[in-house]
């Protein structure tokens, strides 16, 4: 009896915490001494209804030495765990003041393993962007405060640095990830020449940032790669390095090509080469059209006695020959300074717009300089002088466009001065013929003599 009268008491003890604190939670209004006798009747009637069920006052017995014993064996394992740990760290501790106090040797040990602590941190610090962790070589591991410095530590930094000064003086070949131009990351073979450079497909490579994998340089001159792909496929021995560790291979990979030249001048630089294209296009076909004049004008001249339609001279000719009969030497004259002039505009053709937009090309290209310069203040007014390169864009269409304006005009001129005197000679072979034709068609006609004014004139030909 006295041992149930216990059990009731215990359990009446286990059950009033958590029903006092959720009656306490349910109703924070009521007063202190109402939800003590609250929760005491509600315990006094749990009490009363597992003594009643012997059988779940066993069950809830049952679970609570479960759990003590689940927690009593987690206890024993961290108290096991806790003395292990203690006899490592006073093992260390021994060891450690063992080999400090050795005056035999004479060596700080744990001054040795800080300098080569520091000496290890250095070394990871400048090779993180070296060439050399390009693969499967690894470098020497950092040290940590809970690790002794013991002979096979010492051995595998040396064999470490032993290992990264074999590969900075040799070429070794690899198939790692590397970025396209266009971003793209593809495995492709790589031929690593110590901590210098490396290079894939004729390409320079450049490290990348963070964790990102080697990307190909954009602007490899044509002469590097044809240079660097024969040493790859063993058929020279010369090769061409960047002496300056990158900085050469940073200003080519900025240095942009012709083409980004070309649009760095913008809607000017555009207009301009347009206008240019349009002058030469102009320039070559009339060109081309005096050309043949001038071949068909040499047959003809080799044959005045059958006129042909298809060149000046054999129109001017046959016109010619159609009104020179009852005609006065003056009106002769008039008729054939008209053929001739009617020739004129078709072998002078294309002429004045050549000239025009020779004279327009640098214009334009002042007017991309200024407007490129007007930018370039605008961003000096915006953000200062600080970062040059917000300028730079403006900068460069002001060149930009200057030169070709420049460009442009120059051929321009040439291709005007090669029209004119072209278009010249044609001009001074058809007046020459014009001039000898007269001459001998007035040299032909009989002279009379008018009695009544005293004037010898020619009469024409029947």
């Amino acid at each position: 009896m006295i041992r149930r009268s216990m059990l009731r008491s215990s359990v009446a003890l286990l059950l009033l915490v958590p029903s006092f604190a959720g009656a306490q939670q349910n109703d924070p209004e009521r007063s202190f001494s109402a939800q003590r006798d609250a929760a005491e009747a509600q315990d006094t009637a749990r009490l009363a209804a597992l003594v009643d069920d012997r059988e779940a006052l066993q069950e809830a017995l049952d679970a609570a030495r479960e759990r003590q014993a689940a927690e009593n064996e987690r206890r024993d394992e961290l108290e096991t765990r806790q003395a292990e740990q203690r006899k490592r760290l006073d093992e260390l501790a021994a060891r450690r003041d063992e080999l400090g106090s050795d005056d035999q040797k004479g060596v700080d040990v744990q001054a040795v393993a800080d300098v080569l602590d520091r000496h290890v941190g250095e070394l990871r610090d400048e090779l993180a962007n070296s060439w050399l962790t390009l693969g499967e070589l690894a470098l020497p591991a950092r040290g940590s405060t809970e690790t002794l410095l013991t002979p096979q530590r010492l051995e595998t930094v040396a064999d470490a640095l032993m290992e990264l000064t074999r590969e900075s003086g040799g070429i070794t070949r690899l198939t790692v990830p590397i970025a396209s131009v266009e971003g793209q990351v593809t495995d492709q073979k790589v031929v690593r020449l110590g901590d210098m450079a490396a290079f894939s497909n004729g390409h320079w490579l450049r490290q990348g940032e963070d964790d990102m994998p080697p990307a190909i340089v954009e602007h490899t001159p044509t002469a590097a790669q044809e240079t660097l792909q024969a040493f790859a496929n063993g058929e020279d021995k010369g090769l061409m390095l960047d002496p300056t560790r990158g900085k050469v291979l940073d200003a080519l990979a900025q240095h942009p090509s012709l083409l980004e030249r070309f649009h760095q001048g913008g809607a000017v630089g555009y207009v301009v080469v347009a206008l240019g294209a349009l002058g030469l296009l102009v320039a070559l076909v009339q060109y081309g059209y005096l050309l043949i004049v001038t071949t068909r004008l040499r047959r003809q001249l080799k044959n005045l006695d059958r006129l042909h339609h298809n060149n000046p001279l054999g129109r001017i000719l046959h016109k010619f020959g159609a009104v020179r009969q009852g005609l006065a030497p003056e009106a002769l004259e008039a008729r054939l300074d008209e053929a001739l002039l009617a020739e004129q505009p078709r072998i002078e053709r294309g002429q004045a717009l050549v000239k025009l937009l020779a004279a327009i090309a640098p214009l334009l290209g002042l007017l991309g300089t200024v407007t490129g310069m007007i930018v370039t203040f605008q961003a000096i007014t915006v953000f200062g002088t600080g970062d040059p390169q917000l300028m730079a864009g403006g900068i460069s269409q002001a060149l930009v466009t200057t030169v070709l304006g420049l460009i442009t005009a120059v051929p321009l001129l040439f291709a005007h001065t090669a029209l004119a005197s072209r278009s010249r000679q044609i001009v001074m072979v058809l007046e020459g013929q014009a001039s000898a034709v007269l001459a001998e068609h007035l040299e032909a006609q009989p002279t009379s003599v008018d009695n009544r004014h005293g004037v010898e004139h020619a009469s024409p030909l029947a």
